[in-house]
């Protein structure tokens, strides 16, 4: 087996895991693994903007506590303390490094969106803000001649000796490689393909969740899985993220008859909390028997909304959908995982030598409903943190001591023997499926029984025939695809068995059987790999 040393290891290429490699780079050398092309990533489709306090009528205690009102009682307040003061450095960072924001006249343009009481969203070319921040990293990270870049590679499972992180074994061209490091950092984001309705791109299944489990890493926050309102409905159409800046801008949710509804949910109308307008369109959908509601941008000038939103304009064009004059058929989606890898403030995990950052780690930052445009400022903020930390001083490890040892378990890592795509091992009543009808049924699965209103009986029957697959979890992979489907199933146990657990409704966690907030409001559900079983779902109270 071929075996790579390196200084630090950062697995993932969103925002989070390029501003860390930023500060990683300091100290030594650095390799980035990315499964695909290095701007494919949730950073890439991020449109609306990212939020700081940093407009002349707002203020960064202001800033904290919408995300705190956001986060329905269980932020870490320490950790939203932490981003909302840091963030404005950490932009006007990225504008000395060649960040072009929208503007007013000399200004910067800020905007306002969902649950926000100040218009503090700054975006980039209209309705592309992630994918400035992408081309401003990776150009950044280009000038610095010791970040290798691993492309199309898939992260198989951590290298663990003696309780410490040492690396990951990376699947690239068919061979397993395993990559010795120091400090290895997961930024893989989060989990959305786990549904069989997201705004995710197609890489993102999970994995650093999935292997950190498998690896003993503490894992917290797994049921709040946040739903966007407004993805592009239509058949012939992808499932297109529909920003929440429009509504910002005054968009109009109507339900299949041009009725307006939303004040019937919340007194912010179409502004309220994500978590409440998901809910809210659901329930139109059901009352009149329909897939679908309408945004309605019309009446806002047609120029406007063409300078304002010019890649929703053009991609709905494709689709025979012009936004200045026809509604827009829309129904929610998975979105974001406020749940992960659970750290500290620093990015550190319970495993010496392993990190996070980015949507794939829980900071408590985000509680139990994410603040809009808050992700992008916090994968700055906390990447940042977690590559100043995982820098350890020579002194602390010697190089020979991150080398992995050649043993038999490190000269047969997971991931080299054949893939499901043959139906070996993979049967369900007497059939065989395929990966790929595994994979699709897993995400419909969650969909209808772990969506966004979710019940004891939906849940169990999810534990049920989730549990049909488990003996996937003990199988090992020699492809992309069956790598991911074994993550998928691990990361969409965790978030069952954690909504189980909750018997509540907090925040992005709706329960039909469980509409208050129940007596465990307070307190967080962490799950960890125990030798009795896949989990071991434990209550700690909630941090400040």
């Amino acid at each position: 087996m071929k075996n790579i040393t390196t200084d630090f290891l950062v697995i993932g290429s969103g925002v989070a895991g390029l501003r860390a490699a930023v500060e990683l780079v300091r100290q030594g050398e650095v390799i980035v693994v990315t499964k695909d092309i290095p701007t494919e990533s949730s950073t890439e489709y991020a449109q609306g903007g990212v939020a700081v306090a940093l407009s002349d009528e707002d203020e960064v205690g202001i800033h904290f506590e919408d995300t705190i009102k956001a986060g329905d009682g269980l932020c870490r307040e320490e950790a939203v303390k932490v981003l909302v003061e840091e963030g404005p450095e950490r932009i006007l960072e990225l504008i000395e490094w060649g960040a072009e924001f929208d503007k007013e006249g000399t200004k910067p343009a800020f905007t306002i969106e969902a649950a926000h009481s100040r218009r503090r969203i700054l975006h980039a070319h209209g309705d592309s803000t992630g994918k400035e921040l992408e081309r401003v990293l990776i150009n950044k990270i280009k000038s610095f001649k010791t970040i290798r870049r691993m492309q199309f590679s898939t992260a198989v499972d951590l290298i663990i000796e003696d309780g410490r992180c040492k690396g990951a074994y990376v699947l690239k061209d068919g061979e397993i490689i395993a990559v010795c490091a120091k400090s290895t950092l997961l930024a893989t984001g989060g989990a959305g393909q786990v549904f069989s309705r997201t705004t995710n791109p197609a890489v993102v299944t999970g994995d650093g969740m999935a292997i950190a489990y498998r690896a003993g890493a503490v894992l917290e926050d797994m049921e709040f899985v946040q739903f966007h309102p407004t993805v592009l409905f239509a058949p012939a159409a992808p499932q297109f993220l529909l920003s929440e800046a429009m509504r910002g801008e005054g968009a109009i949710l109507r339900n299949i008859f041009k009725e307006t509804f939303m004040k019937n949910y919340h007194p912010d109308a179409e502004l309220a909390p994500r978590d409440i307008v998901s809910r809210a369109i659901i329930s139109e959908m059901v009352k009149t028997n329909n897939s679908h509601v309408y945004l309605d941008l019309t009446h806002r000038d047609a120029g406007f909304i063409k300078k304002r939103f010019p890649m929703i304009y053009s991609t709905c064009l494709r689709y025979d959908l012009n936004i200045t004059k026809d509604l827009i058929p829309v129904s929610p989606a998975a979105h974001y995982m406020m749940g992960g890898i659970k750290t500290d403030l620093n990015g550190a995990t319970n495993i010496k030598g392993l990190y996070a950052a980015g949507e794939v780690a829980c900071t408590g930052v985000h509680g139990a409903n994410r603040l809009a445009s808050n992700s992008l400022l916090e994968g700055l903020v906390y990447g940042y943190r977690a590559g100043v930390t995982a820098a350890p001083k020579e002194a602390e490890i010697q190089s020979s001591e991150f080398r992995v040892r050649e043993t038999p378990n490190s000269k047969t890592p997971k991931g080299t023997v054949p893939d499901l795509r043959t139906p070996t091992g993979v049967v369900e009543s007497g059939l065989s499926p395929s990966c790929e009808e595994v994979r699709t049924s897993l995400r419909r699965l969650m969909w209808e029984k772990v969506g966004i209103i979710r019940c004891g009986v939906s849940l169990n029957d999810a534990v049920e025939s989730l549990s049909k697959w488990k003996h996937i979890l003990d199988m090992d992979f020699s492809t992309r695809r069956g790598l991911e489907l074994k993550n998928m199933l691990t990361v969409a146990l965790l978030i069952t068995e954690s909504s189980l657990a909750r018997e509540g409704s907090i925040g992005a966690h709706y329960r039909s059987d469980f509409k208050e907030r129940g007596e465990d409001r307070q307190r967080h559900i962490s799950v960890i790999k125990t030798t009795e079983g896949i989990k071991a779902v434990q209550s700690c109270v909630k941090q400040k």
